[in-house]
């Protein structure tokens, strides 16, 4: 077993250094991003090049009901096998014991990758950008809440209470003293990164009752989308510590902001290096508005992917810190598409739509699709937006049934993405939401009950 500890990441070998391994995770995402796999002692990892599990994980909605997504041979319930990336091997530092986390990629029994599995959806769109010569680049932004515990459903989500006894407050954005309300959450979330060797860029208070923010260096898609998805596990379990909940619904408190995952991008030229979104002279490039008008022309055909909750739609309200429409400018935050201020060599661009509850794999994946096809098709965006985005008209589906409508008429983002997961995607999202719509509403027994 030595062999194989030796070829761990640094920081996981810091995390172990001088203790013994007790146990190994491995762990995959299925199509919300919860972690699925197993727990092994890490005497068996050490002679286990992989393992299986029935690829009807990724067949499973959020509720824990199986969609009939069985392929054309009526064939369900396959073996996958799970090989480990022992790059992405890191520690699990709120466990018991000294516990190893290893991402697992799908492969079915002809070797190939699964289609339908999030991480190679965002491999495969990532390869296609390096079949043309370009290395894309993200950097994405987690926003969440912190929230009382909440064991009844029937029950409004509240804030938690802060360090001073009071709960959090709203319209606090960027305070200091409301970053300190959650000094002890923070802490741990600051201690299990850096066992886990994740570099933060900066955590601020945002505009909701509870709400933070954290900031990743910019880097590898793939990368970034295993940090994302560790992530989430790891503010979950500090906020456990101290006896409240981390949420990263789109929407969980009313007349509140929502919370995003705003992704910014780059693409660099594999050759040289450079940022391919700026010239020689360091201008604005053709490639830099293709990929903008990319963005514009397949986002709402995407959306059910960066949206994938009846939930998510309710966070695109004007004046809550969420865009309504897919206008860019430069440094507008009221805009679906923002163009940070930077030098040439940091010129990018920042899809504001996406909602923190996406999968961070598809998420990821769905807007460098967007991207792609402006790039290829050489397509061109509307005008820069001048003033409040506020002030004009949504132009992105306001619920889930129009999103999986418009998404199941986009061939060529499912070309892009890949058919069968294109089709498994909607078939478990439609099933969802057929789900949702057997519920009946407080709002609904309220107004409707005695009025109709």
């Amino acid at each position: 077993m030595s062999a194989w500890l030796d070829a761990l990441p640094e920081a996981a070998k810091t995390y172990l250094e001088g203790r013994r391994l007790d146990e190994v995770e491995c762990v995959i995402s299925d199509l919300p991003g919860i972690a699925r796999g197993k727990a092994v002692p890490a005497s068996k990892f050490a002679k286990t090049d992989y393992f299986h599990l029935p690829d009807s994980i990724f067949y499973q909605t959020i509720t824990g009901d199986w969609a009939d997504a069985a392929d054309e041979d009526g064939w369900i319930e396959k073996d996958m096998t799970l090989k480990p990336d022992m790059s992405t091997a890191t520690a699990a530092p709120w466990t018991g014991d000294w516990t190893l986390q290893v991402i697992h990629d799908a492969y079915d029994r002809n070797d190939q990758p699964v289609p339908f599995s999030p991480r190679n959806v965002l491999k495969r769109v990532v390869q296609l950008y390096r079949d043309k010569g370009w290395k894309p680049v993200v950097a994405p932004e987690m926003e969440f809440f912190l929230v009382a515990r909440n064991i009844d459903p029937a029950k409004e989500i509240e804030p938690m209470m802060g360090r001073s006894g009071r709960p959090a407050a709203a319209r606090q954005a960027y305070s200091m003293t409301a970053v300190d309300e959650f000094g002890p959450v923070i802490d741990d979330i600051y201690d299990f990164a850096e066992h886990q060797g994740f570099e933060i860029d900066g955590i601020t208070q945002e505009g909701g009752a509870g709400q933070l923010e954290i900031n990743l260096r910019h880097g590898d898609p793939v990368k970034l989308a295993d940090e994302v998805f560790y992530f989430k596990r790891l503010i979950r379990e500090a906020a456990l510590r101290h006896d409240c909940f981390a949420t990263f619904m789109a929407k969980p408190i009313e007349n509140e902001p929502g919370s995003a995952m705003h992704i910014h991008h780059s693409i660099l030229d594999v050759e040289t290096g450079e940022n391919i979104f700026s010239g020689p002279q360091g201008g604005e490039t053709d490639a830099f508005y293709h990929f903008i008008a990319g963005l514009q022309n397949h986002l709402p055909a995407g959306l059910a992917v960066m949206a994938p909750y009846v939930n998510s739609y309710r966070r695109y309200v004007k004046d809550h810190a969420a865009p309504i429409n897919l206008e860019w400018a430069r440094d507008n935050r009221t805009t679906g598409i923002r163009i940070p201020l930077s030098g040439p060599e940091a010129r990018r661009v920042e899809n504001r739509i996406a909602g923190m509850d996406c999968n961070p794999y598809l998420g990821i994946a769905l807007s460098l699709a967007c991207g792609y096809l402006g790039l290829i098709k050489e397509e061109r965006p509307r005008k820069q937006f001048k003033g409040d985005a506020y002030e004009g008209e949504g132009d992105i589906p306001q619920v889930m049934g129009q999103a999986l409508d418009l998404f199941d008429e986009a061939t060529e983002l499912h070309e892009v993405l890949g058919p069968e997961f294109a089709r498994v995607y909607s078939i478990v999202k439609r099933t969802e939401y057929e789900e949702f719509l057997q519920v009946i509403s407080p709002w609904e027994r309220e107004h409707l009950l005695m009025n109709v």
